[in-house]
């Protein structure tokens, strides 16, 4: 752990270059706990900061004989510093204008029918005509063919309903509903989605995959004021925890409107907005989300393009290999052929832009890898760093491919709490492999982690040095961190200037109300940042330890 002044003296000298005076301040953070997340020095006592980048770490001695007489020096007393986390699955979007409809069961409601009608009259006698009613509801709604349209009408024929799985997949809408959205019994399906239809080729109200999201957008996708007011919540909330940077994916947005937000937003965090395109009844539409550029440096860059393969094994649309335990026969459904795959794929290689894949079942992992097999060498592969995003059902027998193929697993803490759901769907065979992670890391296959749901960081690593459902794949606290930082880095390509706190990176970092790596797993969600730097700058400093950079100088 021991760097010397000869790494302290070539780090401040990178940290002078570029032409004509320009004033840096010079920050030391000493007299700490600090996990660089770098596999070759992962711990040290002491940072320095010059500008926006680290520029030399090592030890107290060291640091405080090294340091500028101008530097702000801070006295950690030993608190813990971690990099910036970076959060690598997130979906900030503005939210519809409804009125919320509750329901008992948590996070994860899973609500009777009975419930649900009864809490949509209680809402229908308080509300005027018209409001949107929206209720989070679980597989036991969706599965159930009494919960659709008909029944809706009879209880708000004058309020637009919707019945949204809190898993993010899966919708029933009254008539109300389908009539706001233009939605009639003659409406194509969209690739990559459906609508349920009764008998005599009536919708039931049940809307599922891209049907459901490309609603979604039409409902909120052009909100500018909305989506800006969403994303400052999110970057507010973001930096209290410790959280710089965010990969988002805004499946309710508009790629107009995403083009003004990168013309016009400047927030605390980096921001990475991943193209999300619809779908028509004739295909795919990427091309007006290939039409944005990026923004300013440390604003808003757009890059990367996401698509849905299945659905999640919540309402059993995730695609598999093998039948569902619980539903005999049924292996999942796929939201698009392998041949579509194989086309995206062959984009991705034409223009070099990453493509991010929802995979949840093993069958649709094996699409991908297939046709990625097929098309190109695994050192092209390599470069483009292709995303599996959940990959819950990814098997042993798929990891050796997935490693030579480059593919980053991106995962998200909070799947890991399903519960008896899981056995229920695989059954305990197939539970003792499913959403694997220690394995992954074992096998040399990149993890990085990312929100997907409760977007407190503490919280999500929690739930990755525990893993309640299969607690054999639960990672270390060493090893959850550096997935929520350098993996999430390295998921974007962007490993070379961010995610470690080492000489020439990013200086973006928290400093922890309490140390991770030793308290009770129970305790972590209560974990707050006392002081967030992001390129050098508290973007986050309750403390009071900065005074604001003095200017003209």
């Amino acid at each position: 752990m021991r760097f010397g002044l000869t790494a302290l003296l070539l780090g401040v000298m990178a940290g002078c270059g570029g032409p004509g005076p320009v004033a840096h301040r010079e920050v030391l953070l000493y007299n700490g706990k600090i996990f660089t997340a770098d596999f070759d020095h992962p711990w040290v006592e002491a940072l320095l900061l010059r500008g926006d980048r680290v520029v030399a770490i090592g030890t107290n001695d060291e640091l405080l004989a090294g340091a500028g007489t101008s530097a702000t020096a801070i006295d950690l007393r030993g608190r813990v510093v971690v990099p910036g986390f970076d959060d690598a699955h997130d979906h900030v979007t503005p939210g519809i204008s409804s009125q919320h409809v509750a329901t008992s069961g948590g996070p994860m409601p899973d609500p009777t029918l009975r419930e649900v009608a009864d809490s949509i009259r209680a809402a229908v006698a308080r509300v005027p005509a018209g409001t949107r009613l929206v209720v989070r509801v679980g597989e036991r709604i969706l599965s159930d063919y009494r919960a659709r349209r008909q029944v809706l009408d009879a209880i708000a024929p004058a309020h637009p309903v919707q019945l949204r799985g809190w898993s993010g997949h899966g919708l029933v809408v009254n008539s109300a509903e389908l009539a706001a959205a233009g939605i009639g019994d003659t409406v194509r399906d969209p690739q990559g989605g459906w609508f349920e239809r009764g008998g005599s080729g009536r919708l039931t109200g049940r809307m599922d995959e891209y049907a459901m999201f490309n609603l979604t957008v039409r409902q909120t996708g052009q909100d500018l004021s909305a989506a800006v007011e969403a994303l400052r919540a999110r970057a507010a909330e973001a930096v209290a925890w410790g959280t710089t940077s965010i990969q988002n994916m805004p499946i309710g947005l508009e790629p107009s409107t995403v083009a003004q937000l990168v013309d016009s937003l400047e927030l605390p965090i980096r921001i990475r907005m991943i193209a999300f395109p619809a779908t028509t009844p004739v295909g795919r539409e990427p091309a007006p989300w290939r039409a944005i550029r990026s923004g300013p440096v440390d604003r808003v860059e757009v890059s990367g393009v996401k698509y849905i393969l299945d659905g999640t094994p919540i309402e059993r649309l995730a695609l598999h290999r093998r039948p569902y335990t619980d539903r005999p026969g049924w292996y999942g459904r796929a939201n698009f052929s392998p041949d579509t795959v194989r086309v995206i794929l062959q984009e991705a290689l034409a223009s070099r832009e990453q493509p991010l894949f929802h995979a949840a079942g093993d069958s649709a992992i094996a699409v991908v890898l297939d046709a990625m097999a097929d098309l190109a060498p695994d050192s092209v592969w390599r470069r483009i760093r292709v995303r599996l995003e959940h990959a819950d059902g990814l098997a042993p027998d798929q990891y050796e491919l997935v490693r030579r193929l480059g593919i980053v697993v991106v995962q998200n803490p909070s799947h890991l709490t399903l519960g008896p759901m899981v056995s229920a769907r695989y059954g305990a065979q197939r539970s003792r492999t499913y959403q694997p992670m220690r394995s992954l890391l074992d096998e040399g296959i990149m993890l990085a982690l990312g929100s997907d749901g409760p977007t407190n960081p503490f919280l999500n690593l929690m739930f990755a040095v525990t893993h309640p459902d299969n607690p054999a794949e639960a990672l270390t606290m060493e090893q959850a961190v550096r997935a929520y930082t350098l993996g999430s880095a390295y998921a974007q390509g962007k490993e070379g200037v961010r995610g470690r706190l080492v000489i020439g990176m990013m200086a973006d970092l928290a400093v922890l109300s309490q140390d991770i790596f030793t308290v009770a797993p129970e305790a972590l969600p209560a974990t707050v940042s006392l002081l967030t730097l992001r390129g050098g700058e508290p973007v986050h400093d309750p403390e009071g330890w900065f005074t604001p950079f003095p200017t003209g100088s």
